[in-house]
């Protein structure tokens, strides 16, 4: 680090020498925490599982007037069942790229450091030793835990993906396709996979909408939006307030300079902005609905 800030002065002192403008701010250093392909399979499952959590919602409580009128804005309950079922298929897909991809990383590339490590997302004795000492930070009574790639909170919402995408899935399907599964499966199955599906939806909106949101964009240290997850890349300085494990651990292994990116284009910042801004909206409307309509049923 030191030899890169005497690289540095000594830039700023030859520009300054050949009459070029030297700026008054230091380089702000720009690392890759996300790659393409992970931001893509992100914006596919945020768009679809938006699309599904609306038509879901709309369905589900179509007895209400906002229900009805908002299928109305579409054409009915038909064609909201139509985008319903449209993205629920586009995120399966999504969904389905992410796991084959995953297993060909372990079983082929043997990228075990996907299992266990500290670019793993199992969860492991340290998260639980984090939560017990953010929760005394919170009251006080601790300093905060330091935190490497992913904290205990971005471990669960993956592996609520999961969850989430087992139970709704082939309880969704179940129902799609309930004349297939009526052939292999006892009839009151299919009641059940009504109730599965619709709870657990419920819940897995609730989270998002609520907890994902939170933990994500309005934290203190990342309100109003982290853009993170649209441009791919954090700054330094993010990187050691919010990972300082995993900022140590590079520094240490000569890793970090390996991972440093251009800053992200002025226009990505934007879309990021329009596109968070737009879900985070989107979900605290509908989940407020949902609220309601839940109270006068």
């Amino acid at each position: 680090m030191e030899s890169t800030n005497r690289t540095a002065v000594i830039s700023e002192a030859a520009a300054a020498a050949d009459g070029q403008p030297v700026s008054a701010e230091p380089e702000v250093r720009y690392y890759r925490r996300f790659t393409i392909g992970q931001r893509y399979l992100h914006g596919f499952l945020a768009a679809t599982f938006l699309a599904c959590a609306v038509t879901g919602l709309i369905l589900r409580f179509s007895q209400t007037a906002w229900a009805s009128t908002f299928a109305g804005m579409v054409g009915g309950f038909g064609t909201v069942r139509f985008f319903h079922l449209l993205n629920a298929f586009v995120m399966t897909i999504a969904f389905l790229a992410h796991v084959f991809q995953v297993l060909h990383r372990i079983a082929v590339r043997k990228e075990y450091g996907l299992l266990w490590g500290p670019n793993s997302l199992v969860p492991s004795l340290k998260d639980l030793q984090d939560l017990i000492a953010q929760f005394k930070w919170f009251f006080f009574r601790g300093p905060r835990p330091n935190f490497g790639r992913y904290a205990y909170w971005e471990r669960i919402d993956y592996w609520g993906v999961f969850w989430g995408m087992a139970i709704i899935g082939i309880s969704g399907y179940a129902m799609w396709f309930a004349p297939i599964f009526a052939r292999l499966l006892p009839g009151w199955s299919l009641n059940v996979a009504l109730l599965l599906h619709g709870e657990e939806a419920i819940l897995a909106m609730g989270w998002i909408f609520i907890i994902h949101f939170f933990n994500t964009h309005l934290r203190p240290e990342s309100f109003p939006m982290d853009l993170v997850i649209f441009s791919g890349a954090v700054t330094e300085e993010e990187l050691k307030v919010r990972h300082p494990d995993e900022y140590r651990r590079l520094v240490e292994t000569g890793e970090l300079e390996k991972l440093r990116v251009p800053p992200p284009p002025q226009w990505l910042k934007n879309f990021g902005w329009g596109f968070g801004s737009l879900a985070v909206a989107i979900g605290l409307t509908f989940v407020t609905l949902m609220i309601v309509a839940f109270i006068r049923e």
